[in-house]
């Protein structure tokens, strides 16, 4: 093979590989970047009929999110459970305690999708698995984003039961005390994604 050959040949398999990386990297949605100072991650049940509102200090997120194929989207969260509170110093010490999050043995609550579906415009249901104090169960999650400039805003709402994720054990498992359905909201401030 001369010279001339085998640099046409190189630069033929560059070329190829090059354009393979820009397939690939097309193909993949492209990821966005949480704003923590405006996003919230919020609960909410009843203790004795009386409403007790809270969030988690704390969480991260990996957001792969492409309006236009939304069903190759990929999303992931992991919570701190030793960041939430009620705002009430004595109930506040409760919650890291193994009764309740466990949040020694239990640092973390996740979510992983598995499945995103376009619903309407502007709005997707987001199915997935939450693990909480190593509990796994299937979630759908229904998400509605709004834009203004280059923020996003990803907000929805959706119930558990507690006691699935053994939330509240012991005597805290009455749910005449403590209700066994809890209201999760969210508020996600990101970057990075496109029009829908």
């Amino acid at each position: 093979m001369n010279t001339f050959s085998f640099t046409l040949r190189a630069a033929s398999l560059g070329l190829a590989a090059a354009l393979l990386s820009m397939s690939a990297q097309a193909q993949a949605p492209a990821a966005q970047k949480l704003i923590p100072a405006q996003s919230e991650i919020a609960f909410a049940s009843k203790q004795m009929g009386v409403s007790v509102d809270g969030h988690f200090k704390k969480f991260d997120a990996q957001i792969a999110f492409d309006p236009a194929k939304p069903e190759a989207s990929k999303i992931a969260f992991a919570i701190d459970t030793g960041s939430a509170t009620v705002g009430a110093p004595e109930s506040d010490a409760e919650l890291p305690k193994p009764d309740w999050f466990s949040a020694v043995k239990f640092p973390q609550a996740t979510f992983q999708s598995g499945a995103v579906k376009k619903i309407a415009p502007g709005k997707y249901e987001v199915a997935g698995k939450l693990s909480i104090k190593g509990n796994v169960r299937d979630v759908v999650v229904p998400v509605t984003l709004s834009q203004a400039g280059a923020i996003t805003t990803a907000s929805g709402a959706f119930a558990i039961k507690r006691l699935a994720f053994k939330i509240g054990e012991n005597e805290w498992a009455d749910t005449s005390m403590v209700a066994d359905d809890v209201q999760v909201k969210f508020k996600l401030a990101l970057t990075g994604v496109g029009k829908y």
